[in-house]
């Protein structure tokens, strides 16, 4: 299987694997998506980058219909936007900017 292939079957196994804590199998709730936040990005790249905040910021921005809870289509866009984020980290883009921000 190639890289792309496991990073997507990941993906995938993690939702399930969160989602399938509580009666509605097929979302997570913001509990859910907490754990597996705080569980699945524990690396020294990522550790200290998602605070309860943020998590709670994700949430609203991801869930469109305003329920409490995340659908797997809303997940991946999570998913893009880290990927997009962590792109952005290892090539230094947006630090100019940031430090103009503070």
């Amino acid at each position: 299987m190639s890289k792309l292939e496991q990073a997507l079957v990941a993906i995938v196994e993690v939702y399930e694997d969160y989602a399938k804590q509580d009666e509605r199998k097929n979302l997570l709730s913001q509990k859910e998506l907490a754990q597996l936040l705080e569980a699945q990005l524990s690396s020294p790249e990522f550790q200290g980058k998602v605070d309860p905040e943020c998590i709670q910021q994700a949430m609203s921005k991801l869930d469109k219909n305003g329920d409490g809870e995340v659908r797997f289509g809303e997940f991946a866009q999570m998913m893009a936007i880290l990927a997009r984020g962590l792109f952005r980290a290892r090539k230094g883009k947006g630090k100019k900017k940031k430090e103009e921000d503070e």
